[in-house]
């Protein structure tokens, strides 16, 4: 998610780009004029290029901006294991009594209040030619409109050998679950271009997401396949290109361009994840309650997951990925002061404050989890240096700068020994 400085080469166009007007960042959110009103985006430094930064004061809790992607993607694994998303805004098609009884292996339990799911199958739509499934009408045509009409397989949808099925088994047989980027969210860009009057506006868009170094691109390819693939870009590429080539977008097709691509996913793209049961549970707190009755709902919710985590594990949402423009624009902090989330069970990015924010300064998210943020600065770097390829400066980590150069892993390991050592002294005596 590192930003780079507007005016070099772009690996995505494959020509020198010009800054783009600033105001295309704010062109895929809800209320875009509203969102120039509170935030603004600028150049950092050299280092950071672009920084998301306050116009105005903005209160803890408050949203800062909603934001659709540029294009979105579930992850293919997550689909083959039954789960059901809308094709176009990941949208839950669960309902949220369906989602349960999945997720807990339990088929006949029933949730209380089911009214409180905002899941309609009613409005449920498949494309007629591939029966891909959409949560509305709406979908379905904005995907048409967009990407689906190059990527439709029509009949083909279950052959194993059309070239686009056979891309996908490609990719899911080199990137296993914890899925973190989908090759794709790769060929949505593609199609997007392809079937598009404007091309150059689609170009234009995807360019305002950061390019790389080449070294920094074969970093990030080797880090989303993983040591055991890094070898098989290149069969990869030959699949992708068989797939889905296109000659006013040759570039993107040849090794280099198509190593820019993986790095631009690989490097901006945005975890989505949505629940129809996260819904239903959220919506469930939100109720006014004797107080009997929300004990009982709350101990049957706390079972319920329990019984999820037993059955299932982790793996609870859609999930899938994103390029979101303004939010692309936020650095990390390792005390952010925003954070990202998915209340719609959409696509749809919500950024709110986590505390307040004063007039110019700078709108940071955390590009680590709530776990690795309370690992030692040298953790906190090394996951930072191996996954997004920079060093943090944030005020966090400058006033641990004098702390031991050890990984939390390390300090665990010297603790456990200065502890056997004692109980040793302790023996002897």
């Amino acid at each position: 998610m590192l930003k780079s400085v507007r005016g070099e080469r772009s690996e995505v166009t494959g020509h020198v780009k010009m800054a783009a007007p600033t105001g295309d960042m704010f062109s895929l959110c809800v209320d875009s004029s509203k969102v120039c009103s509170i935030v603004e985006v600028r150049t950092v430094d050299k280092v950071k290029g672009k920084g998301l930064f306050a116009k105005k004061p903005i209160r803890k809790g408050e949203t800062i901006f909603v934001e659709r992607p540029v294009v979105s993607a579930q992850f293919l694994w997550n689909a083959l294991y039954k789960y059901r998303a809308c094709d176009y805004c990941l949208r839950s098609l669960e309902t949220a009594e369906e989602n349960a009884q999945r997720l807990s292996g339990n088929p006949s339990l029933l949730l209380p209040f089911p009214e409180q799911c905002r899941v309609r199958p009613e409005l449920h739509q498949a494309c007629p030619q591939c029966q891909v499934m959409y949560c509305s009408s709406e979908c379905r045509q904005a995907a048409l409109e967009q990407h689906h009409r190059a990527l439709c397989l029509g009949l083909s949808h279950q052959d194993p050998e059309h070239p686009l099925n056979k891309l996908q088994e490609a990719w899911r047989n080199m990137h296993f679950p914890p899925e973190t980027s989908s090759i794709m969210l790769m060929s949505r860009m593609v199609s997007t271009v392809k079937q598009a009057r404007d091309k150059g506006h689609w170009l234009n868009l995807f360019s305002q997401f950061c390019s790389r170094t080449a070294n920094e691109e074969e970093e990030i390819a080797h880090k989303l396949l993983g040591e055991k693939f890094k070898g098989q870009l290149a069969l990869l590429r030959n699949q992708f290109t068989t797939a889905l080539y296109d000659d006013h977008l040759n570039r993107w097709f040849s090794p280099e361009g198509f190593l820019s691509l993986f790095s631009l996913v690989g490097t901006n793209g945005q975890g989505i994840g949505t629940s129809s049961l996260s819904q239903w549970v959220h919506s469930c707190d939100e109720l006014t309650l004797p107080r009997q009755q929300r004990e009982q709902l709350d101990a049957f919710i706390d079972q319920l997951y329990k019984d999820i985590e037993r059955e299932t594990g982790d793996f609870l949402n859609c999930e899938g990925s994103g390029l979101f423009l303004l939010q692309s624009s936020c650095n990390h902090s390792c005390i952010p002061n925003a954070e990202a989330s998915f209340p719609d069970n959409s696509f749809l990015l919500n950024l709110a404050a986590l505390q307040d924010i004063g007039p110019g300064e700078e709108v940071c998210i955390s590009y680590l989890d709530c776990c690795q943020r309370e690992r030692s600065r040298h953790s906190r770097h090394k996951i930072l240096r191996e996954n997004y390829l920079f060093l943090c400066t944030c005020p966090r980590c400058a006033s641990q700068a004098n702390e031991p150069d050890l990984t939390s892993e390390e300090e665990d390991e010297e603790g456990e020994t200065e502890g056997d050592e004692a109980e040793d002294e302790m023996t002897d005596v």
